[in-house]
């Protein structure tokens, strides 16, 4: 028996679909960093971000969101996720409901911050 393998032509049957998955990943990406931006600027809470998680978020790490606010860094992430408990490489699209609302909870008086009376 002769067994012979045929190789279709790189630029014919993959070429569209490897665009098409690179176009994609690009959105997804630029739609991340936007949804970080905004975050960084105030202009939307991560509490609303986890949430109501855009399909975007889906596959984004909760301390990659939860850093991108201003004034948090590793330490404060990794001691909230502890008192969750979840783990940092958490997907938003990942979690239940319970962690969700749990999450969000905390992070609503977080995100508020104290306020100044002066």
């Amino acid at each position: 028996m002769n067994a012979t393998a045929t190789i279709a032509p790189a630029g014919r049957a993959d070429g569209p679909q490897y665009m098409r998955a690179l176009q994609r990943a690009n959105e997804v990406r630029l739609a991340r960093a936007e949804i970080k931006r905004r975050v960084a600027f105030g202009k939307i809470g991560v509490a609303e971000v986890i949430l109501y998680c855009p399909s975007e978020a889906d596959g984004m790490a909760v301390a990659d969101l939860l850093v991108s606010q201003r004034r948090w860094g590793q330490t404060r992430c990794r001691k909230l996720l502890a008192q969750v408990p979840m783990s940092e490489t958490k997907t938003i699209g990942s979690m239940t409901d319970r962690q969700r609302h749990t999450l969000a909870a905390m992070l609503t008086p977080a995100e508020r911050g104290p306020r100044s009376v002066c």
